[in-house]
């Protein structure tokens, strides 16, 4: 589900400095060891999720501890017309607490005893070329595009093996493009176990996309992406996005996503065989917001036309920037439509810098599941965040968010109702 929709936004608006033609980036490289970073990401994660009314003799709790590290070394580029450089990603994950009738969290990979292994490592590098303010990258690496997005919401994040390009050479414009041939799962450590939208096990073949987004103004940025998954779908992505301060302590922002699928190949083939229906849909989203000094108060619309559900998986478990993604459920069947209310504080202007809490509530009704055409379902989340703000701790956060689902029969996960917790604590270590 996504976390990185503001994040994209961020990022155009910071990518250009000039009227057309923005200075070279490559004219500034301070060489292959002298521009290097090294940091390492430490994340301890507790995962309980609790089915509420499972039936009798099926797994009732899953619960889950465990440590990961993710370490990332960035080079710098040589100097020269043509930079070179090389990226290396390196990641373990530590069981901490475990066992067979609480296992299958995702935190883990499983063995066939049904138990969660004590420990698994993946990592890989990739080599990166620059030419002015272009950069292509050739091996691992994490992605970001709305329409092949790696997921990090677990305990190691997922690892794609391709090909991608980003250029910055016009002020204001980002443009990016990919191609994509493998992907290492969030809790597996080889290549080829993601899995597609239907939960199975088949292996990313190839995923092309391309697109940019423009900063209009400092306000105003929108984005265009196409993609296509071989043996799954084409996908079009659009954002529109704007922000606007009023006065010193307030500001409205607002937020619109829409995603056009289509199925194609030998994927949804094998689906149909099963009952997915083949997909044609629209998948669209509109959030607003209004800040007022500490307070933000968010609400959001959600909507699926078309055939089958708004599906994603296979590009990434990351590739839905939609409103309505939350704790649980992403609310994205066919024919659902969703409404979510939000509220956060930061505590800073109460003298408590680095504390926040938020609060959201999301509904969805209409959803048509193959056994119901108007299934319903709810999600409540509420979180509390710290941030060490200075000392030998600065930047280690403790993040705790509680999670409540509950759906009408036929909706989704198996489960009608459950409870989930999760308990981040995350050190972030630049050594370089």
């Amino acid at each position: 589900m996504r976390v990185m929709k503001w994040s994209m936004i961020a990022l155009a608006v910071s990518a250009g400095t000039s009227q057309f033609a923005i200075a070279s980036s490559q004219d500034d490289s301070k060489g292959f060891i002298e521009g290097s970073t090294f940091s390492i990401n430490t994340r301890l994660l507790y995962f309980s999720r609790d089915f509420r009314n499972n039936a009798p003799g099926t797994q009732s709790r899953r619960e889950e501890t465990g440590l990961g590290f993710n370490g990332l070394y960035q080079s710098g580029f040589t100097q020269g017309t043509i930079g070179v450089g090389a990226d290396i990603i390196g990641l373990l994950g530590v069981k901490l607490d475990s066992g067979k009738g609480r296992a299958g969290t995702g935190l883990f990979p499983n063995g066939s005893d049904g138990r969660a292994q004590d420990d698994y490592s993946k990592g890989g590098g990739a080599i990166k070329f620059r030419l002015s303010n272009t950069i292509l990258k050739i091996g691992d690496q994490y992605t970001t595009a709305p329409v092949f997005a790696s997921d990090d919401g677990r305990l190691l994040p997922e690892l794609p093996q391709g090909i991608s390009i980003t250029s910055n050479e016009i002020k204001d414009l980002k443009l990016q493009a990919g191609h994509f041939t493998s992907s290492i799962a969030q809790s597996q450590s080889y290549k080829d176990s993601i899995t597609d939208f239907s939960g199975a096990k088949v292996g990313l073949t190839e995923a092309n996309f391309v697109g940019g987004v423009y900063s209009w103004t400092p306000e105003f940025t929108t984005s265009l992406y196409y993609s296509k998954i071989e043996d799954y779908w084409r996908k079009y992505y659009a954002n529109v996005n704007w922000t606007h301060a009023i006065g010193n302590d307030q500001s409205l922002a607002f937020d619109f996503n829409i995603y056009d699928t289509k199925s194609e190949g030998a994927g949804l083939q094998r689906a149909e065989k099963d009952g997915t229906t083949k997909l044609d849909n629209r998948a669209l989203s509109l959030q607003g917001a209004y800040t007022i000094g500490a307070h933000t108060f968010t609400l959001a619309a959600q909507k699926v036309t078309g055939d089958g559900d708004y599906g994603y998986g296979i590009d990434g478990g990351g590739t839905i920037f939609l409103s309505n993604s939350v704790g649980r459920s992403d609310f994205n069947a066919e024919g659902e439509k969703s409404f979510q209310v939000r509220y956060d504080i930061n505590m800073a202007p109460f003298g408590i810098p680095g504390l926040s809490f938020m609060t959201r509530y999301v509904t969805g009704s209409g959803a048509n599941t193959g056994i119901t055409n108007n299934g319903k379902e709810w999600n409540r989340d509420i979180e509390a965040k710290y941030v060490i703000q200075s000392g030998p701790a600065k930047d280690l956060s403790l993040r705790v968010r509680q999670v409540t689902y509950r759906s009408s029969d036929g909706v989704y996960y198996g489960s009608a109702s459950l409870d989930q917790l999760r308990v981040y604590v995350e050190y972030p270590l630049n050594i370089l």
